[in-house]
């Protein structure tokens, strides 16, 4: 088994999840080596921003608070960005129309598996169903990918 190979399609699938088995392909991987190349890469980063999105929800409440107190103190106004970007329109109109199990199967694989996750843990991070969602997310997706990926 190529492990260098694996480790690195491990750790890309960590942030591209969707165009990781390009790579495993590109590498000289078989198809399963791939997939549970990616699966394994895509859980454990789903794993690890899932379970740390309050922190990272918390850090940019705090800095965003801090970053308009910074603007009155100079007596400057403060403009905030646009918050209805397509990103943002496009996960709303995610939860709106497939809710909880459309946000945590299909968020991780379109935006990023990091951004997937925290934006999951924030709509439906209280539910028991979420994270489980994520996983079986990952493993239905990476099958999608690596198999389009090995077909053409």
């Amino acid at each position: 088994m190529p492990w260098g190979s694996m480790i690195s399609l491990f750790f890309l699938s960590f942030i591209k999840f969707m165009f990781a088995p390009i790579a495993g392909r590109g590498m000289g991987l078989n198809f399963f080596e791939t997939y549970f190349s990616i699966v394994a890469g895509g859980i454990a980063a789903a794993t690890v921003f899932f379970f740390s999105a309050e922190y990272f929800m918390i850090r940019a409440h705090k800095k965003r608070k801090t970053k308009i107190l910074k603007f009155k103190e100079q007596g400057l106004e403060y403009n905030p960005k646009k918050s209805f970007t397509k990103t943002n329109k496009f996960v709303v109109r995610i939860k709106k129309t497939f809710g909880q199990i459309g946000i945590s199967l299909w968020a991780p694989l379109f935006l990023s598996v990091p951004i997937g996750s925290v934006v999951a843990a924030k709509f439906y991070g209280k539910s028991k169903k979420t994270f489980p969602l994520i996983i079986l997310g990952m493993f239905v997706n990476g099958f999608i990918t690596t198999s389009l990926s090995y077909l053409f």
